[in-house]
């Protein structure tokens, strides 16, 4: 047998009530110990934080007050830099008058297009002219067209106070007028062309075809005569652009013509005229409004900069309408008058105009007002699609007399008609279903398409751009080929969303010389580089998935205006319109804090990076946050060189967290102070030769940087 089991104990020992009430009484003896124990530590933590907190606030009211002593002083510094605007807008004034009297002593024979006389004689010498040889009007165009850009830079980059009211409705008028004798001389040509239509036989068909092409057209032309039904379709080899159609037309004495103009002549001028806001100083009265948190424009201002105009250009319809004036939003290109006392010093340089670009969104009513306006989904809203890769006329012609060679004599019946277009669908069956016809284009290598195109025909009665009476759409994405039906012809265009590339994923602006800056926009699908020299800029590359792309663009010395335009017309845009915070999920910032800022760091640009800081978002709207860090070399900025900086226009501070913190927090850093300006808070950190290199800076640098900032909007649209 095993061990005997021991017995289990009876249960606890039973405490006794007196037990049992010592020990409640202990416990409660402590808790309540415990209680004033931590009563006192809150009582000494919370006069620790006021202690704390009242010294902050003594070191911050200190720092503020030291800010006020020295704030006229820091002005009257910064407003002596700002005079380098100034110089800017002065040289930009002197070299158009300069180039104006070189036009003029040249005696090229090229019209002066700013003179009213000397245009309109050149406009009735080649209405005039008989001779309609395609290839010495596609000569003559590229002249006309460098006198449209002529004009519309002019538009663009001349300040208000340089052009009169009278002065900008004559350009308009002289555009329009220049873009529909244009199209008249393109149809002349290609009437001439079609009036010998058999000296361009094709040996296989017996059907005329002919691409005749420079860098601004492609004529591709088509002439059906034999009248077979087996030829009913045909691809012009040169352009891979092509037709079907319907047996109809197969089988009627008609030409096909699609005449691509690589540039826009159909859309609202206004879409060309869209200026880049400038910067100009207020007037003192104007200070106050301004300097109190938020920043409000005048409704009445607001109402004018944002009037736009609704008169369209097309070159086949042009009525006597046309010719209205065209309102184009004016550039603030100038700094208002400065007085030179002392008191006005520091409320001149206090603020800056707000651009319409850069001003609060609409009002809701107003936002309502502008979408009730285009109520036909059929209807492309050009605010948010942009016509991207030139315009497509696809006309069917009524085929002219030909001709006839008897004996040494060659005869032709003329008709003074002009070229005539062949009516399809036929106005009895409007009624009856007609065949469409099958296009093909093949999309320019000139243009990057980062979606699907939209294709959208012309409406001249209601002068817009329409996708309805279009269908069966396919995009050959490999061919870079778009095929679609319609149910007549039309002037077509392939549209683009103008804001895929927003918001920007990054930016860096860093010099690299003297008066030298290399400007990077990480973008949704496309990384953009440009470099910045004195008074130019240049597209330096335009990476997509790493592969550099649009090398006709790239590597040429031009104006931000110019490259705003060559970007735009390519399809990568980066330059924020007037509406674009309607399609735009925006960062917004205050007009005040956002101007101001890019007017600072352009003036030291040329010393000191810039670059995005994810910190931007946490801000607030009455505050802008960037990376800073001084840069002497032409060499990148390395990570921990960089530095947070605050500004809102009135106040910058260095920041005491780094882009890798865990929260954001309005902290300075230690031994930091405020400033009123974003210059004399650098010169804080910055060395010797930092601030000699940002004196020194020439001003057309300093003016083509702050061009730039506030075209692309990085602090807003990033």
């Amino acid at each position: 047998m095993g061990p005997k089991k021991k017995k289990k104990s009876g249960g606890k020992k039973k405490v006794s009530k007196a037990e049992r009430l010592r020990l409640q009484k202990e416990e409660e003896e402590r808790r309540l110990k415990e209680e004033e124990e931590a009563r006192l530590q809150a009582q000494q933590e919370e006069a620790a934080r006021l202690e704390k907190e009242r010294i902050e606030q003594e070191q911050m009211e200190k720092l503020e007050a030291k800010d006020q002593e020295r704030r006229e002083s820091e002005l009257a510094e910064l407003h002596s830099l700002e005079q380098k605007f100034l110089a800017a807008q002065q040289w930009k004034t002197d070299y158009r008058a300069h180039a104006k009297w070189e036009h003029y002593l040249s005696c090229d024979g090229s019209p002066d297009p700013t003179v009213l006389q000397e245009i309109n004689t050149f406009m009735s010498l080649w209405r005039e002219d008989q001779n309609e040889d395609i290839q010495l009007v596609m000569e003559k165009g590229e002249q006309v067209l460098n006198l449209i850009q002529k004009l519309q830079f002019l538009l663009l980059d001349t300040p208000p106070n340089e052009i009169t009211e009278k002065e900008t409705v004559q350009y308009q008028e002289s555009i329009l007028e220049l873009q529909k004798l244009l199209h008249q001389k393109y149809n002349g040509a290609t009437e001439h062309m079609l009036k010998a239509a058999n000296m361009y036989e094709d040996s296989d068909t017996g059907n005329m075809q002919a691409v005749i092409k420079d860098k601004n057209v492609t004529f591709c032309i088509w002439a059906n005569l034999k009248k077979k039904v087996r030829f009913k379709n045909h691809m012009f080899c040169d352009t891979q652009h092509g037709f079907d159609l319907p047996k109809s037309l197969a089988v009627s004495s008609v030409a096909v013509r699609i005449l691509h103009t690589h540039y826009d002549h159909v859309s609202p001028l206004w879409l060309h005229c869209q200026s880049v806001p400038k910067l100009e100083v207020l007037d003192s009265k104007e200070l106050t409004q301004h300097s109190k948190g938020s920043v409000e424009e005048p409704e009445e201002e607001e109402k004018k900069a944002r009037e736009e105009p609704n008169m369209p250009a097309e070159e086949e319809t042009c009525s006597d309408g046309r010719k209205s004036a065209i309102s184009v939003k004016e550039n603030s290109n100038s700094i208002a008058d400065i007085n030179e006392t002392g008191e006005e010093t520091e409320k001149k340089s206090e603020i800056l105009d707000i651009p319409s670009q850069v001003q609060d969104p609409l009002t809701q009513e107003e936002t309502n007002e502008k979408e009730e306006a285009i109520n036909d989904e059929n209807i492309v809203d050009l605010q948010q699609f942009v016509p991207v890769g030139g315009v497509y006329h696809i006309n069917v012609l009524q085929l002219p007399p030909q001709v006839k060679q008897i004996k040494d004599w060659s005869m032709v019946e003329v008709l003074d008609v002009g070229l005539e277009t062949y009516p399809y669908p036929p106005e009895e069956a409007e009624d009856a279903t007609r065949p469409p016809v099958r296009i093909t284009l093949r999309l320019s290598d000139n243009v990057m398409y980062f979606e699907d195109p939209v294709i959208a025909r012309w409406d001249p009665a209601g002068q817009q751009w329409r996708t309805d009476g279009i269908s069966n759409i396919t995009y050959e994405t490999q061919e870079e080929s778009i095929t679609f039906e319609m149910g007549a012809f039309y002037t077509i265009a392939l549209l683009q969303d103008a804001h895929l590339n927003m918001p920007y994923q990054a930016w860096e602006l860093r010099p690299t010389g003297m008066d030298e800056a290399l400007l990077t926009v990480t973008a949704v699908f496309a990384t953009i580089q440009i470099q910045i020299k004195g008074n130019q800029c240049m597209l330096s590359s335009v990476a997509v998935e790493e592969k550099d792309v649009l090398s006709h663009i790239t590597g040429k010395w031009i104006s931000p205006v110019d490259l705003r335009a060559v970007l735009k017309k390519a399809g990568v845009n980066i330059f924020p319109g007037e509406y674009s915070h309607k399609y735009v999920s925006v960062n917004k910032k205050a007009p005040l804090a956002e101007v101001r800022a890019y007017q600072q760091m352009a003036l030291v640009a040329s010393a000191f990076a810039f670059a995005w800081s994810k910190w931007n978002l946490e801000a607030g709207q009455e505050q802008v946050v960037f990376k800073v860090s001084e840069h002497l070399k032409a060499d990148s900025v390395r990570g921990k060189d960089w530095s947070l900086y605050m500004f809102n226009g009135q106040k910058a501070q260095k920041l005491k967290i780094t882009e890798t913190s865990e929260a954001f927090s309005e902290e300075l850093e230690e031994g930091s102070e405020f400033h009123s300006t974003l210059y004399h808070m650098l010169k804080d950190f910055a060395s010797k030769e930092a601030i000699d290199k940002v004196e020194t800076a020439s001003f057309l640098f300093i003016d083509v940087v702050y061009q730039l900032l506030l075209a692309t909007r990085v602090l807003t649209y990033s």
